[in-house]
């Protein structure tokens, strides 16, 4: 696996992700905050960041956007942080806050800091280079936001996909999303995404699908027991959300449209388009039944194994 390109598919759906968060963020509200934790392990990362607010300068005008970096070691940080101000020049309410220390210990104390409890809020926390996923307490520092955010990126060897969904939720975020991010049989990085705001999540599913193709990432589905390899398109295979969908229904005997394309949206790397496609499909193929038998697939129909 090619430690460059996995850090270029991070970099732009960090990027991407940002130019449709700080629009939505400062037009809700006058005051948001980023926070950008494990700084100094891709300070390339916090960086594209920073250059994302810089470059919507006229928006942050007549409104307070606090970038919050955090890492124990800042120099390479701070550095490039500091020339990205510059070449941007000083854009009035787009404020830089660098904490040098451990993003456990650090994290949430600087938010207290800048004010962040109920204004919009996302953090970014790659820990693929630490000893650990993010401590509780860290994610939980990331909730006070209104609305709030985070995405999480976690080494191959350190993602448990229902525990660790247990715990984001636990600590605040109703809504948890997750993609591996593979180029083969072996373990990849794990990219998770919890909210608070479904408009939020289908906003970063529709993010995780545009973003361009690169030296073989493909994506996995962490709950599809095939573990099959889905090229990034805008139009992804749909092999393992069919098993999935099967499988769910298998479970629970039966359900709706509306809680089928939910469970697709929040338990699989696919949106809930896709699962309406997927339950069509399934439909014409016989594979499922539908009650009532006829009519438009509103999301009140009755899904239900054949």
């Amino acid at each position: 696996m090619s430690a460059d390109s996995l850090a270029d598919v991070k970099r732009e759906i960090l990027v991407r992700h940002l130019e449709a968060w700080a629009p939505a963020a400062l037009h809700r509200a006058r005051c948001a905050t980023y926070a950008h934790g494990y700084a100094d392990a891709g300070p390339g990362l916090a960086e594209a960041a920073l250059r994302v607010f810089a470059e919507q300068s006229d928006l942050v005008r007549g409104r307070e956007l606090t970038m919050v970096a955090v890492g124990e070691e800042l120099t390479e940080v701070g550095r490039r942080l500091a020339a990205v101000q510059q070449e941007a020049g000083a854009a009035a309410g787009l404020t830089v806050q660098t904490v040098a220390g451990g993003t456990d210990a650090r994290l949430g104390v600087a938010l207290q800091a800048v004010g962040a409890a109920r204004v919009p809020l996302l953090g970014f926390l790659d820990a693929t280079a630490a000893s650990g996923p993010p401590a509780a307490a860290t994610v939980a520092a990331l909730a006070v936001g209104k609305p709030a955010e985070c995405v999480i990126v976690l080494p191959a060897a350190g993602y448990a996909a229902d525990e660790y969904r247990s715990g984001l939720r636990a600590a605040g975020f109703p809504l948890v999303a997750a993609v591996e991010l593979a180029v083969g049989e072996e373990p990849g990085q794990v990219l998770i995404f919890a909210t608070t705001s479904g408009k939020s999540l289908e906003g970063f599913k529709d993010t995780l699908w545009a973003v361009d193709e690169y030296a073989g990432v493909r994506y996995r589905d962490p709950g599809d027991p095939e573990r099959h390899l889905i090229d990034i398109s805008l139009n992804p295979h749909p092999g393992p959300l069919r098993r999935e969908l099967l499988g769910h229904l298998a479970e629970v005997g039966e359900a709706t449209v509306t809680e089928l394309r939910t469970y697709a949206l929040t338990e699989t790397v696919y949106r809930a388009a896709d699962a309406t496609r997927v339950l069509q499909a399934l439909l014409t193929a016989g594979s499922v039944t539908r009650r009532p038998e006829h009519g438009r697939l509103g999301g009140d129909v009755l899904i239900a194994p054949a």
